[in-house]
């Protein structure tokens, strides 16, 4: 039986990240997932690190409402199975969308996306994995006046924070990406951001750095996780392994550890498809392209241009029904000249989220050496490695670079 100082469970960014940052430090660290690192949902992502001002919120507008209702949205869709099950949480939702409280949670998630691009580079310098960034920013597209309209109150906010924006008009922004078709009033630069074109490079990436300093890289099953000898015990290939101080960084698995120990958590998944295309011609995309209105993605990776889809409310365990690329396939490519997938079958993967846009991060209640990190919904690949600064000061009993409160486990009562 191994002992270790720390056992971080799951290998996707967060919980990778979070391995280094503590063997960086030099505590004792066993990685732990069923799979390898970066496989899951970490895979699937549009690569940006960084975001716009505001989260992504519920809709508004009845007309918007009817066609997500009627299946012909294609920024959402859901399973009618699921619906009764996750309506309470829909709720809660639409509630942390309003126009008070939006403002709000960009403030309070401030602190951490401040950070998000800085520690990341820390991280990618440690792991050799500079060839997948780019510092090109990332641009929002808006098609209407309405549009605009919200706009304004979230540039405002921008500015305040000092977030480094730039706004164009349709015409001007194909300075920036020429292939872009002028279907669109205006965008957006949000020029703090930065992309790396395989995110699952760079979790590979991180988890080789984190094994050449000692880290130990292991397969086994999280639901084993149990208390023995005053010490977190969790099964493995491997053997057993023990550690003073546990990780929960599962993401959507997160309620599976969790449940059996009493921490009932108002999680939601949110699944979310993506497709690989090349190309025609010459057509390039310099930097990760997101179709507000529209509720879609183009990112340019390894694989060709990704296209990224928005949420499905569904069983995080249930068939795929990638329904949505197929919505959302002719108006990208009415945006960028888009040509033949280059993947057999589209990817599906479960976004972690809680209604109220923030992560959970700091210690379990009620359960000592237990620590959560999961729960960052659309922007776990951005927060991920100031999640494990941040996680590892508290572990360590540093003081801790900005407020955790915000992100602790109790604010759900």
């Amino acid at each position: 039986m191994a002992r270790t100082d720390a056992m971080v469970l799951g290998a996707g960014i967060v919980g990778t990240s979070i391995a280094l940052h503590l063997a960086l430090r030099g505590a004792s660290v066993a990685l732990i997932d069923r799979g390898g690192p970066g496989e899951a949902t970490s895979y699937g992502n549009t690569g940006i690190i960084g975001s716009t001002v505001y989260p992504t919120a519920f809709p508004r507008g009845f007309a918007r409402l009817l066609r997500i209702a009627s299946k012909r949205a294609p920024e959402a869709n859901y399973h009618l199975s699921n619906l009764a099950r996750v309506l309470p949480w829909l709720m809660a939702y639409r509630a942390a969308s309003s126009p008070q409280r939006l403002p709000e949670t960009a403030r309070l998630i401030r602190p951490l996306m401040a950070r998000a691009v800085a520690e990341h580079e820390i991280l990618i310098a440690e792991a050799g994995a500079g060839r997948y960034l780019r510092k090109q920013g990332m641009i929002t597209l808006y098609r209407t006046e309405r549009a605009l309209a919200r706009l304004w109150t979230e540039l405002a906010l921008a500015v305040e924070l000092g977030v480094t924006i730039k706004f164009y008009d349709g015409q001007q922004v194909r300075a920036l990406e020429p292939n872009l078709a002028p279907v669109f009033q205006a965008a957006v630069h949000w020029l703090d951001s930065v992309s790396v074109t395989d995110p699952l490079a760079l979790t590979r990436a991180y988890a080789k750095r984190f094994d050449t300093l000692g880290g130990i890289g292991l397969q086994g099953d999280a639901r084993t996780l149990h208390r023995a000898a005053g010490r977190w015990r969790v099964d493995t290939s491997e053997g057993p392994i023990d550690a003073d101080q546990t990780v929960i960084a599962l993401g959507p698995w997160a309620p599976d550890v969790l449940l059996p120990r009493g921490i009932n958590l108002p999680l939601a998944v949110k699944r979310g498809y993506h497709r690989h295309f090349r190309a025609l011609g010459n057509a390039m995309l310099e930097r990760p392209v997101i179709d507000v209105e529209k509720g879609y993605a183009l990112a340019p990776m390894e694989q060709g241009i990704r296209l990224t889809t928005g949420a499905e409310f569904a069983d995080r365990d249930a068939r795929p029904t990638p329904a949505q690329l197929g919505r959302v396939l002719p108006i990208a490519q009415a945006l960028l000249p888009l040509g033949e997938p280059v993947d057999q079958q589209p990817w599906m993967g479960s976004r972690p989220c809680f209604a109220d846009s923030l992560p959970v991060i700091g210690r379990a209640p009620g359960h000592p050496g237990l620590w959560l990190a999961f729960g960052h919904g659309h922007v776990g690949l951005s927060l991920a490695a100031v999640t494990g600064r941040l996680i590892t000061e508290m572990m360590r009993g540093s003081v801790p670079f900005c407020d955790p409160e915000p992100y602790a486990a109790e604010r759900f009562g």
